[in-house]
């Protein structure tokens, strides 16, 4: 039987809970060699638009967090840590998340590294070392994170077949109101965004012509209102009639889900960082977003955008965990 990093299922599924925090291990200390090279003053100078390649955790302090990283991740490797008391086990997951969220907020700018590679055109300057190094630091913090899940999962009674808790909840019936709300508030925030550009103008947005930014644009809108609806609507579990060839087949779980989460994240991650930093900028009165590199938009502009973007994010995480739920299917055991 085969489970995602629960450990209790037999077979594949539970090897690879029991080996994720190992592999996971590997990569933190294998980048926190490297950080502590960079940080020694072998780091190169196009890693970003600002310097660094990192944001929040910077430098030493990088090298601060893949250590105690590296240190959490060596406690959920044992085999013994599966025997620890509820405090001690308590403790360790929340030290793995934290870890695990500030690597992940370390490499925020990994979505315009992402947006930048794929879309060239768009005029937003590409780094490739940089962009390893985010990926790699986002890298480690996801698997920090999914080492936490697999070690809180393999300490609660789960399913023989499929691994997973017997607490955790079962497929949802039907798609609940707060999962529409959310796609709602999705759509909503790419709405407020659009309606905050049409305000300055859309001349003031940098790269104004050519094939990637009309990719881009068209990406925009459907991530900002297809994707979020489809994530509760019918439409994003069944194609509709005037599909040809499709018409109510099952539309593939990850075709919806997979994006829903990639965005939604890097919404939240990006743009949720961008609203602290402006928020302790103004409570120190300086201006979040002073004019520079020929871009010159109002301050009002920056605090309707982020929020707006932070909103879209939200909505659609929540969106995306309800439509997880809502097309999960059990094994043949949970449903008995």
């Amino acid at each position: 039987m085969v489970t995602a990093f629960t450990g209790r299922a037999t077979g594949s599924g539970r090897t690879l809970g029991h080996r994720l925090p190992a592999v996971a291990l590997a990569w933190v200390t294998a980048y926190g060699i490297l950080r502590v090279y960079w940080s020694s003053g072998h780091q190169p100078d196009d890693l970003s638009p600002i310097g660094d390649d990192l944001v929040a955790f910077t430098g030493w302090g990088s090298v601060a967090l893949c250590g105690a990283a590296a240190a959490v991740l060596s406690v959920l490797a044992l085999t013994r840590a599966d025997r620890l008391g509820r405090v001690p086990r308590l403790a360790v997951t929340a030290a793995a998340w934290a870890t695990a969220l500030g690597l992940v907020a370390s490499g925020a700018m990994l979505l315009l590294d992402v947006v930048g590679g794929i879309l060239p055109g768009l005029g937003i300057e590409f780094y490739p070392f940089g962009a390893l190094s985010r990926a790699a630091a986002v890298g480690a913090g996801i698997m920090t994170g999914l080492s936490a899940r697999a070690y809180t999962a393999r300490a609660r009674t789960g399913c023989a077949s499929c691994g997973r808790p017997a607490t955790a909840p079962g497929p949802l019936a039907r798609t609940p109101a707060w999962a529409f709300g959310a796609a709602y508030l999705a759509v909503a925030g790419c709405v407020t965004r659009i309606a905050a550009q049409a305000a300055v103008g859309f001349g003031e947005s940098p790269g104004s012509k050519g094939p990637s930014v009309i990719l881009f644009e068209a990406g925009f809108v459907l991530g900002g209102s297809l994707l979020p609806l489809a994530l509760v609507h019918s439409f994003g579990r069944a194609w509709p009639r005037g599909v040809p060839g499709l018409a109510g087949r099952r539309v593939p779980r990850r075709l919806v889900l997979w994006p829903g989460a990639a965005i939604s994240a890097g919404l939240v991650v990006y743009f949720g960082l961008m609203l602290v930093q402006m928020c302790w900028e103004r409570l120190h009165g300086r201006n979040p977003f002073p004019p520079e590199g020929g871009l010159d938009l109002p301050e009002a502009f920056f605090w309707v955008a982020v929020p707006a973007y932070f909103a879209w994010g939200a909505g659609m995480a929540v969106a995306a965990r309800a439509y997880a739920r809502r097309t999960r299917t059990p094994c043949a055991s949970c449903e008995r």
